[in-house]
């Protein structure tokens, strides 16, 4: 099967990997965004996606807007692929684009679909709380993640994943699926099924505001916003910048769900329930754990932070470097 595979971050990377170790696929050419100006001295890189391509010296295309590129599509028309593959290339494909393999454009969306289409499924459905999450192959159409549905894989959600870790963990269950999809495809064994719209729910592009926090939010609620967008989450720590990277909320009703490392956290619960204090308030310090902060209602446990201009630490190390105290507000 000839295949042309779109796509550009590391979440596509095993997607690919996978269609290039199989004698089943032959991967004409990748098209992915162009190159970007990264890091402090701001050189261009390329994408994990193009990265993989060149080690195997694939042919690799990069137009900044593919539906206008007469380059681009004329090299797309000229491969005569049988597919194209697209999984998070992060544009839109023209219908001209979407008529032009024989077996169409399937894609592979990080999300049970037809909830959170878009951008972001994974931090989205991480930010509402989901309890599950997968991957839905789909045949593409004109419009963003409406096409019908090929085939599904689900999976559960952990307490303390975030959603790095659960873009890995979907990454490679996506690449599982998308060859399974293909070689059912092309024998006829998949009857596609259209979505329901009226189930529909969207994961649109993150925006800035989204990573403030509001400690008067709920513990369960800030956590969930920490880990979605994980390292990105900020707060202020005696008027400077300070990233929250990793929590834990420490309700009852979670601790059946911690790992065994946070299991010594338990036998502290009778104490730390009896604090309060205002919201974004240090009410304890708990040896190497971290800090507990009040929120507008719980307590939330911070174990990951960064200060502006350092490294990520742990939260305990965080408390002796600044000589933190119980009483200290956040925010």
């Amino acid at each position: 099967m000839k295949i042309i595979f779109f796509g550009t971050p590391e979440f596509a990377v095993p997607s690919l990997e996978r269609l290039l170790a199989d004698p089943e696929f032959e991967v004409l050419a990748v098209v992915t965004q162009p190159d970007k100006r990264r890091g402090r001295g701001s050189q261009l890189t390329p994408s994990p996606v193009k990265m993989l391509a060149q080690t195997h010296e694939l042919s690799v295309w990069q137009p900044k807007r593919v539906k206008k590129d007469q380059n681009t599509l004329k090299l797309l028309r000229e491969a005569q692929a049988d597919v194209f593959v697209v999984v998070a290339y992060g544009q839109i494909l023209s219908q001209e684009i979407l008529e032009m393999p024989r077996l169409g454009c399937v894609n592979g969306h990080g999300s049970i679909l037809p909830k959170y289409r878009g951008a972001a499924p994974i931090q989205w459905c991480l930010y509402h709380g989901e309890t599950e999450t997968g991957m839905t192959s789909m045949l593409m159409d004109a419009g963003m993640d409406t096409g019908p549905m090929l085939l599904k894989v689900v999976t559960p959600i952990g307490l303390l994943e975030n959603a790095t870790d659960l873009g890995q963990r979907l990454g490679q269950l996506g690449a599982n699926l998308l060859v399974e999809t293909l070689i059912k495809l092309d024998r006829g064994e998949i009857v596609a099924i259209p979505q329901d719209n009226t189930l529909a729910t969207y994961a649109p592009l993150i925006k800035d505001d989204d990573y403030d926090l509001d400690w008067s939010k709920s513990a369960i609620a800030l956590h969930n916003q920490i880990r979605a967008f994980h390292s990105n989450c900020i707060t202020s720590f005696q008027e400077k910048p300070l990233k929250v990277c990793a929590t834990v909320p420490l309700a009852p009703e979670y601790h059946p769900q911690f790992p065994p490392e946070y299991q010594n956290l338990l036998q502290q619960w009778p104490n730390l329930s009896q604090l309060s204090g205002q919201p974004g308030e240090v009410v304890a310090l708990i040896k190497r754990f971290g800090l507990v902060i009040q929120t507008g209602e719980g307590l939330l446990l911070l174990t990951q932070v960064q200060l502006a201009g350092k490294r990520m630490q742990s939260a305990w190390d965080f408390v002796n470097g600044t000589r933190l105290a119980v009483g200290e507000i956040l925010g």
